[in-house]
C-alpha cells in the first residue's frame, strides 16, 4: 500500500511554503512519525512527519520548490521494510557542491558545504540526526559555542538568511548578495504595508519602575518555589495592558475597510526573537491569565521561538501587540503597528535617572514607553491615557492585584 505525503492545510493568511531539507532520502526506510522533510512558511518551519512506517518510494518536491495547501511531497510505500539505493534529492544549490569522501556519521551535502566553509573538522562535532547523522543544527551549535556567529549561516542551502563574512586580512571591497528567507520578506512587506495603510502616530511617556522592582525583589523567591518559573517584568506589563484595552476598547480594536472591529477578548502579541528572525506568538486571552501563567507561556514562546518549534495558531491572530527593545538596550524608539492591531506598545531599557518627587530630586530606575497607534481609529486622547492607565498600574502594581485600575472619568461616562 502507497501512501501520500502531502503539505498540510496552512491557515488562511499563509499562501503557500518552501521545501526547507529533506531529512530522509528515496528507498530509506522511515518509522511512522518520523520526521521527513521541513517547510518553511512566512511564519514558521513545520516539520512534516511519515504518516506511516515504510520505505520512501518517490520524492516529488525538491530543496527549494514552492508548495501550497494539500500537495504531495513524497510517496510511502508502507509495504516495504527494507532499505533500497537510493540516490539524495538536492536542490540546484546543492548539485555543484565539491565532493567528499564517504564519512561517518552521515551528513547532507548541504551540511558538508557549512563544515567546509567554516573550517570545522569532523571529528568535532556530535551528530544528533537519526544513527548519529549530523544535522545543520548541531553545526551551528558548534559555531556559536565557539563564538563564530558571524560565520553561523554563511553556508546554509535554504534555512536561514546568509550573513556574508569578510575576512579582516583582505583589503578587496568585498559585497555578497543573499535572497531573504520568506519570514523576513513577510516582515519587511507587513512594515511596508503597516506605514502605507495606517497613519501611524507614536506618544510617549515615562513610568517609574522602583515600586515593581520592589515587589519582584519581595516575593520572587516565593513565586518561583511555589509556580517554578521566575517572576519577570513582561507579566506586570501583560497585565497592565490588558487592564488598559479594557478601559480603552478602540486601542483593542482592528480596522476592516471603513468598518471598525471592536474585539471582546485580549490576545496580545509578545515580540520574541528567533535565528530566522522576528516572530510574535499570541497570548490568548490575557485578562484571565494569572501572573504565573503569563511568565510560563512568555518563556516558553522564547525556547520555541529558538528552536523554531512554534505553531502556526500560534503566530496568527492578536489584537494589540508588546516589543521590548530594553533587552537589546534601546533607549527609545517607535514602534510600528502590526496589521491589523490599532496600536502596539514598545519597552526600552531601565535607567536610572533623577527625577522630583514632593519638591525633592531622588533617583529612580525610569522606563520610557512608547505607544504607536493607528490614527485613523485611535485619537491622540484615547491614545495618551491609555499610556497614563500603563503607567499608573505599574507604579501602584498592588491595584492590579486589587482591581483598582485608573479609569478615566470621561470613560466612565
Amino acid at each position: 500500500m502507497t501512501i501520500e505525503v502531502k503539505v498540510p492545510e496552512l491557515p488562511e493568511s499563509v499562501a503557500d511554503g518552501v521545501v526547507l531539507e529533506w531529512h530522509m532520502q528515496v528507498g530509506e526506510l522511515v518509522s511512522r512519525d518520523e520526521n521527513l522533510v521541513d517547510i518553511e512558511t512566512d511564519k514558521v518551519v513545520l516539520e512534516i512527519p511519515a504518516p506511516d512506517t515504510g520505505v520512501i518510494k518517490k520524492i516529488l518536491k525538491n530543496n527549494g520548490d514552492v508548495v501550497t495547501s494539500g500537495e504531495v511531497l513524497a510517496i510511502v510505500d508502507a509495504d516495504a521494510t527494507t532499505v533500497v539505493p537510493h540516490q539524495p534529492v538536492v536542490s540546484s544549490e546543492e548539485k555543484d557542491v565539491p565532493g567528499e569522501a564517504d564519512m561517518t556519521p552521515a551528513m547532507s551535502p548541504a551540511v558538508k558545504q557549512l563544515i567546509a566553509d567554516n573550517d570545522i573538522e569532523v571529528t568535532q562535532l556530535t551528530g544528533s540526526g537519526k544513527g548519529g547523522r549530523i544535522i545543520k543544527q548541531d553545526v551551528l551549535d558548534f559555531m556559536a559555542s565557539k563564538e563564530k556567529f558571524q560565520g553561523a549561516i554563511k553556508a546554509e542551502s535554504m534555512a536561514m538568511p546568509s550573513i556574508p563574512v569578510i575576512k579582516e586580512s583582505s583589503d578587496e571591497r568585498r559585497e555578497e548578495r543573499v535572497p531573504m528567507t520568506r519570514l523576513r520578506a513577510r516582515i519587511a512587506e507587513r512594515l511596508v504595508e503597516s506605514q502605507q495603510t495606517a497613519a501611524i502616530l507614536t506618544t510617549f511617556n515615562e513610568v517609574n519602575m522602583q515600586p515593581v522592582m520592589d515587589m519582584r525583589v519581595k516575593y520572587r523567591d516565593q513565586f518561583e518555589r511555589k509556580h517554578n518559573t521566575k517572576l519577570g517584568f513582561m507579566s506586570f506589563f501583560v497585565k497592565a495592558c490588558a487592564e488598559a484595552l479594557k478601559q480603552f476598547p478602540v486601542v483593542n480594536a482592528s480596522v476592516d475597510g471603513n468598518d471598525i472591529i471592536y474585539h471582546g477578548y485580549y490576545d496580545i502579541g509578545i515580540a520574541v526573537g528567533s535565528p530566522r528572525g522576528l516572530v510574535v506568538p499570541i497570548l490568548r486571552d490575557v485578562d484571565s491569565l494569572s501572573f504565573a501563567d503569563i511568565e510560563k507561556n512568555i518563556r516558553d514562546f522564547g525556547v520555541r521561538a529558538q528552536d523554531g518549534k512554534l505553531g502556526l495558531d500560534e503566530l496568527t491572530g492578536g489584537t494589540f501587540s508588546i516589543t521590548n527593545g530594553g533587552i537589546f538596550g534601546s533607549m527609545l524608539s517607535t514602534p510600528i503597528v502590526n496589521p491589523p492591531q490599532s496600536a502596539i506598545l514598545g519597552m526600552h531599557n531601565i535607567t536610572e535617572r533623577a527625577v522630583v518627587e514632593d519638591g525633592v530630586v531622588v533617583v529612580r530606575p525610569v522606563m520610557y514607553l512608547a505607544l504607536s497607534y493607528d490614527h485613523r481609529i485611535v485619537d491622540g486622547r484615547e491614545a495618551v491615557q491609555f499610556l497614563v492607565s500603563i503607567k499608573r498600574s505599574l507604579e501602584d502594581p498592588a491595584s492590579m492585584l486589587l482591581d483598582l485600575q485608573y479609569v478615566p472619568f470621561d470613560v466612565r461616562d
